[in-house]
């Protein structure tokens, strides 16, 4: 046989497009001809692949023309992953190999110059594609455990082409590897009940976790923002198994070790000097930044008005969507990004504006640039925005228990039951489905326009309070939320007294 075809995958962010690895030899000018769309890693696949064959001792047709065709023509190929079913496509053309052998199996890996076979990235999106389609998986050794996250799936690891070769041939079977049931992960983060006073701030974190809400924390060096904001982690339930495995897949695109924290909610908080590409991903080959790999959890930003407005205005998208699309001239990758945002920031550079404490030294004009550094837009999209005092002395110093993380998460899971009922956390839901949900009276709806225009808020913000008021109904086991939880849901959105603006 002259021609044959082997079954691989690409690696396009999330996406693991079929690929088609056609091998054609014929008489003429001996030589090799790689087209497809390949790049410098996958045109080099030629000198890598003629020498693990030969020091395999296999035969290299070496007196026949070569034509590798890596269909479909117009997606592009990076990487050293085609070189396994490159080999194996020639060991198969050249008679070296049974083609029918070849028949519902996909392979990827990279060949070292011996016939090891050597790991490459972006595997489990590859395996989730091979289960989807109903075929085996080889692959090489080191990638196994990460391919046999996917349930159902036959995942064949090999360490060597002549492994490989063997099992096609049927005289030793690669033994399949087992399904792997990553054992969930221990959270060490420190208890809410460690938090003194701040009862607001408190109410506002858990209403934050149940309905999947932004926040923002507002207040003074030392009053406990960062504290209150890494207590998140505690009182969020831990990740479904779809959830679980979609987040690996980020991870494992990321170059990131997959089973780190497995089953828990992300927690990411880069510095401010981290650039726009950092957060939202990017590259030649973009990359998913810190947005996507804080999906399904939490996205810190501590000292928010020292990041570039620039890097910031980059999350209103995401924020919005829940997607991040990175465009390049050749390429476009999506990344999920349903994170959410919790912020905090000093009312002023000094950070002692409003405090009773201290006087603040700031003239007004460097208040007003410290502040503008953040756009309406984005403050917009922010649920709750919560003053976070300095504590008294004889709050600091009290000895009374603080309600803990367990109680709280106890609640929080409730919440978050009703929601899943309703068909998704409040933050997400369409405004059809908040509307419906809410099912305010005329009189409530006449309360909350005059509410709305008094503090001249936006249409986005009408629908955040809603979002928020739901949840408070969620926490309580109300059906709809009453006047009381619109009342409080509006007192989340005064940010201009929070800043000290008059």
């Amino acid at each position: 046989m002259t021609l044959a075809i082997v079954t691989t995958r690409a690696a396009l962010g999330l996406e693991a497009p079929e690929v088609r690895v056609e091998v054609h030899l014929a008489n003429g000018l001996p030589g090799i001809t790689l087209v497809g769309l390949p790049e410098t890693a996958v045109r080099e696949s030629r000198e890598r692949v003629r020498s693990a064959l030969l020091n395999a001792n296999f035969e290299f047709p070496t007196t026949r023309r070569i034509t590798l065709n890596l269909a479909p023509a117009d997606l592009p190929k990076e990487g050293g992953r085609f070189d396994l079913p490159i080999a194996l496509g020639i060991l198969a053309a050249s008679g070296q190999l049974p083609a029918d052998a070849l028949s519902g199996v996909e392979s990827l890996g990279e060949l070292a110059l011996d016939g090891r076979l050597c790991p490459v990235g972006g595997v489990l999106p590859a395996a989730l594609a091979a289960k989807q389609a109903g075929r085996r998986l080889i692959l090489p050794r080191e990638n196994a455990a990460e391919a046999a996250l996917v349930q159902g799936l036959e995942v064949l690891p090999a360490a060597h082409l002549l492994e490989v070769a063997a099992h096609l041939w049927g005289r030793e079977p690669l033994t399949p590897q087992p399904t792997s049931r990553p054992v969930p992960g221990h959270l060490e983060v420190a208890d809410l009940a460690e938090v003194r006073g701040q009862h607001q701030a408190r109410r506002a974190l858990e209403v934050a976790a149940a309905g999947g809400h932004n926040l923002l924390f507002v207040g003074p060096p030392g009053s406990g923002k960062t504290m209150l904001a890494s207590r998140l982690p505690g009182i969020l339930p831990p990740l479904e198994e779809a959830e679980a495995l979609e987040l690996a897949a980020i991870r494992s695109v990321a170059g990131q070790p997959l089973l780190a924290g497995w089953g828990l909610r992300p927690f990411r908080a880069p510095h401010h000097t981290a650039s726009a590409a950092a957060l939202v991903g990017g590259g030649s080959s973009p990359r998913p930044g810190e947005v996507s790999l804080a999906h399904q959890g939490v996205l810190f930003l501590d000292e928010l008005p020292e990041f570039s407005r620039s890097v910031l205005e980059v999350l209103r998208q995401p924020l919005e969507s829940g997607w991040v699309d990175l465009a390049r001239a050749r390429v476009t990758r999506r990344y999920p990004s349903h994170f959410q945002l919790v912020a905090a920031m000093n009312p002023c550079p000094c950070g002692h504006l409003g405090d009773p404490r201290r006087d603040c030294h700031c003239t007004s004009g460097q208040v007003q640039r410290y502040q503008s550094r953040l756009s309406g837009p984005l403050l917009d999209r922010i649920d709750l925005q919560v003053e976070v005092p300095a504590l008294p002395a004889d709050q600091l110093t009290a000895t009374t228990a603080e309600e803990g993380s367990a109680r709280v998460r106890e609640r929080v899971v409730a919440a978050r039951a009703r929601q899943r009922a309703r068909g998704g956390l409040n933050a997400s839901l369409s405004v059809s489905a908040l509307e419906a949900a809410c099912g305010l009276s005329a009189a409530d709806r006449a309360w909350l326009a005059q509410s709305l225009e008094r503090l001249r808020l936006s249409a986005r913000a009408y629908h955040r309070v809603l979002r928020v008021a739901l949840t408070l109904a969620d926490l309580v086991g109300l059906e709809r939320p009453g006047r009381d939880q619109l009342l409080e849901a509006i007192g989340y959105r005064q940010l201009e007294r929070l800043l000290g603006r008059q």
